[in-house]
């Protein structure tokens, strides 16, 4: 079996490829402009890696060969970080739609199973949102469904939402060519896959605002407060990289019963506002260094404008339903919350805070 992966240098793409490689008869060809987190792969013999990006006429010819040479479309190619969504729209719109359009376009001429990771950011706003929270409403009007669910976007001026529509223009896009042209796809929604070698650490490892888990562990390496933007009383569902890669194998070792279907990979069992997030982020440092002086690490509070500038909007909750992925899948989230931030931050601690 050969795949193709796009974004195989990222966080989700490396455990990808640790997962596919350790396998018999499977061999790889990664695409991705970074490759520091696949630096222990380079040299496997099933990988044939092009250190690229998605774009220009060379790229898309040698992208259409290595589709034609495979069975397998593996699509994780984005730009994932909050921050960058409403300061840097054009980029994020054109890396996320634009730039993934081929690859799209070439499996379905092709004829080659697809992949597409989308986002659960793509639900936007909850409908109980709109009318004032959770008290005393149907479960259907936040819980996250994806047969069901109507995907809420706010206005066009607050430009954070240009990701999730880029996101959900391809989705559109997959499940058109899925009943015009007979492509087959799963499409991934992921809700919060953390683990090691996620993002980077701002201040550490490189500059920039990533997503909420490696802030908070940055902070307080750096021995700076963690910042909890509006309050942290925004409400998410934490998951395992591990179980997510899990559910990535069930599709491709059953595709009868897998493909032309929408997945939302998340464990609701690990849902926690931002703030209980800082917090057990906070006792998770004391578990895994032995030192007590990070449970008063300090928190501090501040304005989504004056950390994300103007255009930004939150979604208020994100959790879902998971029963049609037990039942077509027959996956489920194993990782708790304590275990899977113990094993997160026990690999940055032994990168920057053990001998400092």
């Amino acid at each position: 079996m050969k795949i193709l992966v796009t974004g195989c240098g990222g966080f989700i793409g490396s455990h990808l490829l640790d997962r596919l490689l350790a396998r018999e008869g499977v061999s790889i060809i990664g695409w991705d402009p970074d490759c520091k987190r696949i630096s222990h792969l380079l040299d496997h013999p099933a990988l044939s890696f092009r250190q690229e990006r998605l774009g220009g006429p060379e790229s898309l010819a040698r992208l259409e060969q290595d589709v034609a040479d495979c069975d397998w479309v593996f699509n994780l190619s984005a730009i994932c970080h909050p921050s960058r969504y409403n300061t840097e729209a054009l980029r994020t719109i054109h890396v996320n739609l634009f730039e993934a359009y081929p690859v799209i376009e070439l499996a379905a001429r092709l004829g080659r199973k697809l992949v597409h990771f989308s986002t659960s950011e793509v639900y936007g706003k909850t409908i109980a949102s709109y009318l004032g929270g959770y008290d005393d409403v149907d479960p259907a009007l936040y819980m996250m469904n994806a047969e069901n669910s109507p995907l809420i976007m706010g206005p066009v001026r607050n430009q954070r939402w240009s990701y999730a529509c880029a996101k959900q223009m391809l989705e559109r896009l997959v499940y058109a060519h899925h009943h015009e042209s007979g492509l087959q796809f799963a499409i991934i929604r992921p809700f919060n896959f953390f683990g090691p070698r996620m993002d980077y650490l701002p201040g550490i490892e490189s500059e920039g605002v990533p997503r909420v888990l490696p802030m908070f562990i940055s902070a307080v390496l750096r021995g700076i407060p963690i910042q909890l933007v509006d309050g942290g009383h925004a409400r998410r569902t934490i998951t395992s990289v591990h179980d997510a890669i899990d559910a990535l194998m069930a599709i491709l070792d059953q595709p009868q019963r897998s493909l032309n279907h929408i997945y939302n990979i998340g464990n609701p069992r690990n849902e926690v506002s931002m703030r209980e997030l800082a917090e057990a982020v906070r006792q998770t440092f004391v578990r895994v260094s032995g030192e007590t002086r990070f449970a008063r690490h300090p928190i501090e509070i501040v304005s989504s404008m004056d950390f994300y500038g103007p255009g930004y909007e939150d979604c208020d909750r994100r959790i879902m339903d998971i029963s049609a992925e037990r039942n077509q899948l027959g996956w489920s989230p194993s990782r708790e919350l304590e275990s899977l931030l113990d094993e997160t931050v026990a690999y940055y601690w032994r990168l920057y805070g053990a001998s400092s």
